[in-house]
């Protein structure tokens, strides 16, 4: 998620353009779920992962709808944590969405985080023990949190220079892995509807940064007219890199060898095109991606953290305490995110993400219904993206749910706990 041009724009006061905007669309969306997911998108989907992509950005549009329409009429850097206050107002609802939603990117975080140690790993030889794996996970959450602290230009900068070189890096192995594809040999299998619609779900993750373009929406000239633009330009562009990304990669190799070797399937696969440099390049591209965004989706949280303060969508104690300043948010963000990694595998907190983020979808559209003549918006989308994150929502749980009951056990408890701590917090210590 390249957060970049909104850290130049906000604080030189600039205006970000089309392009700009929809770079930073491009940055929040590309990357590390697919370098990290593919293995276990592949248990469900088989060699219907192009599929599941395409059906996940169907899916994903219907919300980047409802996002930018209320982008464009709430312009913020607060984007979706603005978005629950104009729906719900003030109080429990919008303060447990927003404490809910900081912890979801604080989960998705971890998933980044993860993604790296276990490219980390691959580029050694997979020679590293589990716990040295756990602790490469949870180093590279203290290193992104001490980066956002110094909140340079020049990491700005790098980030979005890592980003165009992962872009780069994928298109040029989808392109090379079609072509030296044996199609002759290539035998569809597995991907069953339920299955592919499991697998949809658990890539979802893969669409979550599209929400970040709405935090540049008050630094945009004509926001009405160039946020929609953007938001769709981008989850165009970087859908087409995703079916072309999987379709490459179902080519190369099975299901079967997916999930051997699941965390890190894009190395291996570009093994085969371009031998020892095609696997160093992509698991470069790999821990670059993952890297960037972590140290991305820390600042998103830490934004949210600070944008719930301002707006007064969380109870005072909160803004006095956990959230007192951004340095506080910030070192409460980062040891979050490392016990998520010390306490969950790569696959399981990578769905627990897609789970929270359709919720987050779902919860904040259906409070958009409330103020559907404000935005002008139409309200069959807003019930499509409601329907649809819901059911991908409940299809993906309840495979959880027999996978791994710990994971949904551990979100319920998020869920519920955002809103039992808003309460309470709210009745109690006003």
């Amino acid at each position: 998620m390249n957060t970049s041009l909104l850290k130049t724009a906000s604080k030189h006061g600039k205006a970000i353009g089309l392009f700009s905007a929809t770079a930073l669309g491009i940055g929040g969306m590309m990357g590390a779920g697919l370098f990290s997911l593919l293995g276990t998108a592949s248990i469900h989907a088989g060699t219907h992962i192009p599929l599941a992509f395409l059906i996940g950005a169907i899916a994903a549009s219907f919300s980047v709808y409802s996002y930018a329409k209320l982008g464009a009429t709430f312009p913020s850097s607060g984007g979706a944590a603005t978005f629950t206050v104009m729906s719900y107002g003030p109080g429990v609802i919008s303060g447990g969405l927003n404490i809910f939603q900081y912890i979801a990117y604080l989960i998705a975080a971890a998933l980044y985080a993860a993604g790296f140690a276990e490219y980390t790993n691959t580029l050694l030889g997979g020679n590293l023990s589990p716990n040295e794996v756990k602790l490469v996970s949870a180093g590279i959450v203290i290193v992104c949190a001490g980066i956002n602290i110094l909140g340079t230009n020049f990491v700005g900068r790098a980030e979005t220079l890592a980003i165009g070189f992962v872009t780069i890096a994928l298109l040029l192995y989808s392109a090379e892995g079609i072509h030296v594809a044996n199609l002759s040999t290539f035998k569809m299998s597995g991907g069953t509807i339920n299955g592919i619609a499991i697998a949809t779900g658990i890539l979802y993750i893969n669409f979550q940064g599209f929400g970040v373009v709405t935090n540049s929406s008050n630094a945009m000239q004509k926001p009405q007219k160039e946020l929609p633009l953007a938001m769709f330009s981008a989850l165009i562009l970087v859908t087409i890199a995703y079916v072309l990304v999987s379709c490459a990669t179902v080519l190369l190799i099975s299901p079967e060898e997916m999930l051997r070797f699941n965390g890190h399937v894009l190395a291996d696969a570009a093994q085969i095109v371009a031998g020892r440099t095609g696997f160093i390049v992509i698991g470069a591209s790999a821990l670059l991606a993952c890297a960037a965004a972590l140290n991305a989706t820390i600042f998103a949280a830490s934004n949210i953290a600070a944008d719930m303060v301002s707006s007064r969508s969380v109870s005072e104690t909160l803004s006095k305490t956990v959230l007192k300043n951004q340095l506080r948010a910030l070192t409460v963000s980062a040891l979050i995110v490392v016990v998520l990694v010390l306490l969950f595998p790569l696959d399981v907190v990578g769905q627990m993400a897609s789970l929270a983020f359709l919720l987050v979808y779902a919860a904040i559209t259906f409070g958009h219904l409330k103020i559907i003549k404000k935005t002008g918006a139409k309200q069959w989308p807003l019930w499509a993206a409601i329907v649809i994150n819901l059911y991908l929502f409940t299809t993906l749980f309840i495979s959880v749910i027999e996978s791994a009951p710990a994971s949904a056990i551990a979100l319920v408890c998020a869920l519920v706990g955002s809103f039992v701590l808003e309460t309470f917090s709210r009745k109690y210590f006003r």
